[in-house]
């Protein structure tokens, strides 16, 4: 049972020292979590404690604290306390607050995306392999995480050349006549037309499922016997083709950077620290394989070390993600048999922390603690050139100040269809990605391709919802900067919603391709000001370009994407509780929409998963359709 017990209104005016001394006569030794507050009510910390007591406490002496924690104390105006049964139960409750409430002193993971994996569906006859991002839900066999998309794809590619495994969809596969291009250049054995039968289509998935598992030795001695006995029996065909998928699979395993063999399962996580910076590196081994690594960022929390951080990131990144067998670390955590004991419970199974100190497991890491110093390093050079940049942004636009967040903006669309506007915003790390949001244009008063109009649309939304979740401006998500894809008409747009919204405070510039529409002569148009223009081989005129591009690239992107779904949409999307699994079924059944809307009642009722009421209201549906 938790218990919050927040402090009264007579102790606020205590503060620091004094105000954490008091709540500590409050407290007993019972495990939980605290939250230290400043007197703007903002949690300035979230931490855990197996004795609250003990932990809060420390706090409370004069000295002998970090400047980190001295800072933290001195602000402190209240504190908030959550008692727990255990202590593990308090280390995911804070890591849970953590992420909820993003502290100031508290580390912080920053990127938590998920990973793709590979899934061998469970097609009871010829199962398909695909890529597959999100929760490992449904039927079928995980292998991952993979490191990035780019990983798995290049994964995927090499396993269709060694088992000739499917990789269209089960409403293709089952609407097909003929083997398709994969089956001619050998990287499909072509179950969809009946080239390879099903038990020696279901030996290939066997074969790959053992090669994700990390049998890949077993599977090539195995090829190998096969060509001889082909070759023997004088099937000389068939032996080619079990030579080109040995060469095949060896390329594979020489394709593999790091192949562990201590390692079965496992991440190695290094830390490298640096000017209040903390770089992460986390590399992904699966099967006794390299299947990628990544770089993470997180937030140093005001100047944290390395055990703080490294449990900080270890206790949020398995959180999103599932935790291996072993996690190879470069440092010690704070709580390792605590954090062990909760990842192991995540897991189901148990997980072994480790920090190696020699031998092949001690290599991995001091190769992953390399890569994590070299990669802070490149983001510490393009911080400072990014700094730079922004200060000169600054100058040249006389602005306030070198801005934290800027947002470029631009529409696409081809002649008024599908039209979307995009979003991109920088700051002084680059691009933030995850940052990043698309617009589906909704007006219909808008006249086709009226590029004034959807630009009034998104910045509308986009300041709407701004001033409704943080009408105070005390978050990071307001922009200091607004860059517009266009020129005077653009801007007088703009400054028309930014003074609807009561936003006209916030500088914006519109961004015009000028003299023949070409790179370099760009004109810059600012509300009541003269256009102007940059010298050609000005460093912020090449800085905005890129802004630009990326936010144009982002638009042309996102419009593409809509134009692709829109084209491949059918009217079988409008029927009422007809979803993906019963559309899939009908095309399979009647080959096409047109096909389904021409059936009766009984022929809709002979599909699998379509029953008497169902079947009448789609009848009834494309009978009112006319």
């Amino acid at each position: 049972m938790m218990d919050e017990r927040p402090e009264t209104e007579g102790e606020s005016r205590l503060t620091g020292h004094a105000l954490i001394a008091d709540q500590v006569r409050r407290l007993d030794g019972s495990p939980g979590v605290y939250r230290m507050l400043n007197a703007k009510n903002e949690v300035l910390y979230v931490g855990k404690a197996r004795n609250l007591r003990a932990r809060v406490s420390n706090y409370a002496r004069p000295s002998g604290h970090s400047g980190r924690i001295a800072r933290m104390i001195s602000e402190t105006t209240a504190m908030m306390f959550l008692t727990t049964r255990t202590e593990t139960e308090a280390l995911l409750l804070e890591q849970n607050l953590i992420k909820q409430l993003k502290p100031r002193y508290n580390v912080l993971l920053r990127d938590d995306k998920s990973f793709p994996n590979i899934l061998i569906t469970a097609h009871p006859s010829y199962p398909q392999i695909t890529k597959h991002r999100g929760r490992r839900s449904g039927p079928g066999h995980f292998y991952g995480p993979f490191a990035s998309a780019g990983a798995v794809n290049r994964t995927l590619t090499q396993l269709q050349r060694v088992f000739l495994l499917r990789n269209c969809p089960d409403t293709m596969f089952a609407s097909r006549t003929r083997p398709c291009l994969l089956f001619q250049i050998k990287r499909c054995s072509g179950p969809c037309t009946g080239e390879i039968s099903e038990p020696d289509y279901q030996a290939l998935v066997e074969d790959a499922r053992r090669f994700l598992e990390g049998k890949s030795t077993r599977i090539q001695a195995d090829l190998a016997e096969q060509m001889q006995a082909a070759s023997e029996a004088m099937e000389f065909e068939r032996a080619a083709a079990l030579r080109d998928r040995i060469r095949a699979l060896t390329a594979v395993q020489q394709g593999q950077s790091v192949n562990p063999r201590t390692v079965a399962e496992g991440d190695v996580v290094a830390l490298h620290l640096e000017g209040g910076q903390a770089c992460v590196q986390v590399f992904f081994i699966r099967a006794n394989q390299s299947w990628g690594n990544r770089d993470f960022y997180p937030r140093t929390g005001a100047g944290a070390e390395e055990p703080e951080i490294l449990q900080a990131f270890l206790a949020q990144f398995y959180d999103a993600h599932e935790p291996p067998r072993q996690i190879l670390l470069s440092h010690e955590v704070e709580d390792p048999d605590l954090l062990g004991e909760l990842l192991s419970q995540k897991a189901g199974r148990k997980v072994e922390i480790l920090v190696p100190k020699r031998g092949e497991k001690a290599e991995l890491v001091e190769n992953a603690a390399r890569n994590a110093r070299e990669s802070l390093g490149r983001r510490l050079a393009e911080t400072t050139a990014q700094s730079k940049l922004l200060s000169g942004l600054a100058e040249a636009f006389d602005l306030d100040g070198p801005p934290k967040r800027i947002e470029i903006y631009d529409n696409s669309h081809i002649m008024g269809t599908n039209a979307v506007g995009g979003m991109v915003v920088a700051g002084p790390e680059g691009m933030m990605k995850g940052e990043y949001r698309k617009f589906n244009i909704r007006g219909e008063d808008l006249t086709p391709g009226d590029d004034f109009g959807m630009m009034k649309e998104v910045l509308t939304r986009r300041f709407t919802r701004l001033l409704k979740e943080d009408p105070e401006r005390s978050s990071a998500s307001w922009p200091d900067l607004l860059l517009i894809d266009g020129g005077a008409g653009q801007v007088s747009a703009v400054a028309e919603v930014m003074a609807e919204m009561g936003v006209e405070d916030i500088p914006f510039i519109g961004v015009a391709k000028g003299v023949d529409r070409d790179h370099g002569k760009e004109e810059f148009h600012r509300p009541g000001q003269k256009p102007m223009a940059l010298p050609r081989n000005h460093p912020v005129l090449y800085f905005i370009q890129r802004l630009r591009d990326e936010a144009h690239r982002f638009a042309i992107g996102t419009h593409r994407a809509k134009r692709a779904k829109s084209m491949m949409a059918t009217p079988l999307d409008e029927v009422p509780g007809v979803g993906a699994a019963r559309k899939r079924a009908l095309l399979a059944h009647f080959g096409s929409a047109k096909a389904v809307s021409r059936a009766g009642v009984s022929d809709l009722m002979a599909v699998e998963g379509i029953s008497a009421s169902m079947a009448q209201k789609i009848h009834d549906f494309f009978n009112a359709k006319g």
